[in-house]
């Protein structure tokens, strides 16, 4: 069936490229418009922060920006999804509202809401899969239940990309005189800014936007570039060993499919292809934690592992606001916590070790810095926030063993061994001299630097996690060398 005028309705996903919904509304569509919906009871709800405010916010200026130069125009809408949608399709005249998915419960419950609507006001509605490769019930087991542990699903995964690769859709290329001019469209909202709602900008926060994304992918696999070492370099936060393009994914400012494909096309002919192989099993957990999300939607709020819910978790707020403020006296943890605060990032690696040490050195739940990882970070997504707060403090799917307790010493000389990161940080430590950067309460005596003691030790802290988890998890821990290997 061919429309005569048609809307794409942009949520996670703000690019022209690589983008399903777009490509099948320009296919099937004589014309259309690009439309983006501010919702402020979300941004007033106090589940999203000041740096993912700002990237979105980023993203839709830049892709407005991007359509006037094409000749039409982004239409920003501001209200309930489920009546300003209807009204701009009736105001414009569209017969049709094209979307992706998103598994995330609340938008799986706005968007059978908003296509409600849309039906009553005789709005046909076509929805696609596009923020991953494969569907949540398109990589099963031989028996057809979902995958509940990363490396069989992984594999599973890449038998069947490779018998049936999904590549980049051309949905720029179909676009191509289909756009709605602006004078069809009408006028739509200003471009927002966060102070609007409330959040504070920074400049110290990840810029976002399809050509940025699209530029930190070319530098990625540039000669030279961060795909060559990234096995080697991506848990030294010290190096730009990481693509960082978890904000420009979660915006959508690139498709998953562009990165994945380019992946595999660089592997086959670099000389560094193991290197490249371990980025690309990383997007595949981000397919797995995707898949889990949908198929287990009781871990929005709730442990994986139901025995997890009786954990005794400690309620010390204290220990929590020290971990909040970067306090700890654990210079990786600081260190970690600040980056966050200021940047609104962290590296993969240290948010393993904050994790790690906030349920189990503290016992703290893993909810309380779940929420906290969400108002902070740009890339704040449910699926991976969730997974990875889960597997540290091993409640979740495929979790670590409750007994794996990162020792925030040891990570700290095994991941930045003269302390630059630290340093960078951290800069009360500057000056402390390399055989105490990671434990400076034993300067002693010598300590002139303003800096907390360590809000626990850490022996007796790891003693408490294992008493506490021991009796709920079901399996006792092996002896104290074997479990602290690789901790």
């Amino acid at each position: 069936m061919e429309y005569s005028r048609s809307i794409v309705w942009l949520r996670r996903d703000l690019r022209i490229a690589d983008n399903v919904a777009l490509a099948a509304a320009a296919s099937s569509s004589r014309e259309v418009v690009l439309a983006f919906n501010v919702d402020p009871e979300l941004l007033a709800s106090g589940r999203v922060g000041a740096p993912i405010v700002q990237a979105f916010f980023d993203a839709l200026g830049a892709l407005r920006d991007d359509l006037r130069a094409r000749g039409s125009d982004l239409a920003i809408l501001q209200g309930a999804f489920a009546r300003t949608l209807p009204e701009f399709a009736a105001r414009i005249g569209a017969q049709a509202v094209f979307f992706n998915d998103d598994y995330e419960p609340s938008a799986l419950a706005r968007d059978e809401a908003v296509c409600t609507a849309l039906r009553a006001a005789g709005v046909t509605t076509h929805r696609f899969l596009d923020h991953v490769v494969f569907g949540a019930d398109e990589v099963r087991t031989e028996a057809g239940a979902p995958y509940r542990v990363f490396t069989p699903y992984m594999r599973r995964w890449r038998d069947r990309y490779a018998l049936a690769p999904r590549l980049p859709v051309a949905s720029e290329r179909a676009l191509v005189g289909k756009l709605l001019a602006p004078a069809e469209i009408g006028a739509t909202r200003d471009v927002p800014v966060p102070e609007e709602f409330g959040f504070t900008s920074s400049p110290l926060y990840p810029a976002c936007g399809e050509a940025i994304a699209h530029e930190m992918l070319d530098a990625f696999f540039a000669r030279g570039g961060g795909a060559e070492r990234y096995r080697d370099e991506r848990d030294l936060p010290a190096t730009e060993g990481t693509s960082r393009l978890s904000v420009q994914l979660r915006a959508g400012t690139i498709g998953i499919r562009t990165c994945v494909a380019r992946a595999f096309a660089a592997a086959r002919v670099s000389r560094h292809a193991e290197q490249i192989e371990t980025w690309i099993n990383e997007l595949i957990w981000r397919e797995f934690y995707q898949m889990i999300l949908k198929e287990f939607p009781h871990v929005e709020g709730a442990p994986f592992v139901r025995a997890a819910e009786r954990l005794a978790w400690s309620d010390d707020r204290a220990a929590f606001e020290r971990w909040c403020e970067g306090a700890t006296g654990y210079p990786i943890v600081d260190a970690a916590m600040r980056q966050l605060n200021e940047t609104g990032w962290m590296h993969n690696r240290l948010r393993m070790i904050v994790a790690s040490f906030l349920t189990k050195d503290l016992l703290i739940d893993w909810r309380w810095g779940e929420r906290y990882f969400e108002e902070h970070l740009a890339d704040a997504d449910l699926a991976q926030n969730n997974g990875g707060w889960q597997w540290a403090s091993s409640t979740g799917t495929d979790a670590a063993p409750y007994f794996r307790i990162f020792n925030p010493i040891l990570q700290s000389k095994k991941f930045d061994p003269t302390g630059a990161f630290i340093r960078r940080m951290l800069p009360e430590l500057a000056g402390v001299p390399d055989r105490y950067i990671h434990t400076p309460w034993e300067l002693g005596p010598l300590m002139q630097i303003e800096y907390p003691a360590p809000v626990v030790q850490h022996d007796v802290a790891r003693k408490r996690a294992l008493a506490a988890y021991e009796p709920v998890m079901g399996k006792k821990a092996p002896p104290a060398g074997a479990a602290r290997r690789g901790s």
